[in-house]
């Protein structure tokens, strides 16, 4: 443990250092600090309740208090780390092979899918479609995708993996932006 510890420390150090010393990056991946930021409350939810939950199997014998409380710990964990979960797996299929080049103030702003760029414009997007998460207090509330519709093709998603979407919104303001708010945001 101490040993995992002291690695993930060094590795910290060096990333710091490194981002010190070079330029804010315009292009996007699904990459471990974005991943960790939208991972971070889930997992230590799962991380402390799940050895708690584990104690209960280890008991010979349960009273009805016991397993009503056992039932309702599982329920509050689980029901907060899973969708989560789910969504940050369902995200990352959809955009792992993704590369977003991104420069708002350079006019900026195109898609590659395993190394090939999908061509289009501005003037091609027809639609863009816009979904926020209803809550913002829970663990799945940092996940929304942006998914832009065209004259021809299908449609691209880009999910919160690759970064906040918050600046791309901003800057397809000036396309038919459909702004929709769900519990949770599959994609």
């Amino acid at each position: 443990m101490e040993i995992g510890i002291g690695l993930g420390a060094v590795l910290l150090a060096l990333r710091f250092v490194t981002g010190l010393f070079s330029k804010r990056g315009q292009v996007y991946r699904p990459n471990f600090t974005r991943q960790l930021y939208l991972l971070f409350w889930p997992l230590l939810c799962l991380a402390v309740g799940l050895p708690f939950l584990a104690s209960f199997f280890l008991m010979d014998s349960l009273s009805t208090f016991e397993l009503v409380l056992l039932v309702a710990l599982a329920a509050v964990i689980l029901g907060f780390s899973v969708p989560a979960l789910v969504l940050h797996m369902q995200y990352y299929l959809r955009n792992q092979p993704t590369t977003l080049v991104f420069e708002p103030k350079q006019n900026v702003l195109e898609v590659y899918e395993n190394g090939a760029r999908l061509a289009f414009s501005r003037q091609d997007i027809v639609r863009v479609e816009r979904v926020t998460c209803a809550s913002k207090r829970m663990f799945w509330s940092n996940y929304d995708f942006i998914r832009l519709h065209f004259r021809q093709g299908p449609p691209i998603t880009l999910t919160s993996l690759l970064l906040n979407l918050e600046p791309v919104a901003e800057f397809l303001r000036n396309t038919n932006l459909e702004k929709r708010t769900r519990w949770i945001c599959f994609a």
